[in-house]
């Protein structure tokens, strides 16, 4: 059953690629949704999907080596119709 979450990363998560390997990484698995750098440094995200293949991606997010995530703030969100993960600016 698809959940879809709407999650707040801080730490070293811009200048490192984030938006980058979570858009990847995302596609690749088939998840659906969005992230975006904030202007206080953190990083937005949308996601939604299976919740065993979301916590993947969060887990690759986590080894990647330049990205340092020390707080996630997460809650689940009413699901949406679309068809791709994506970058919004």
């Amino acid at each position: 059953m698809n959940i879809r979450k709407h999650i707040q990363f801080y730490g070293r998560v811009q200048g490192v690629g984030f938006r980058y390997h979570a858009t990847y990484k995302a596609r690749f698995l088939g998840l659906t949704g969005w992230v975006r750098n904030c202007y206080d440094g953190s990083v937005e995200m949308e996601v939604q999907g299976e919740p065993e293949i979301i916590d993947d991606l969060l887990l690759y997010l986590h080894r990647q080596r330049f990205i340092r995530i020390e707080r996630m703030d997460e809650e689940k969100i009413d699901l949406k119709e679309e068809r791709e993960f994506k970058e919004r600016w």
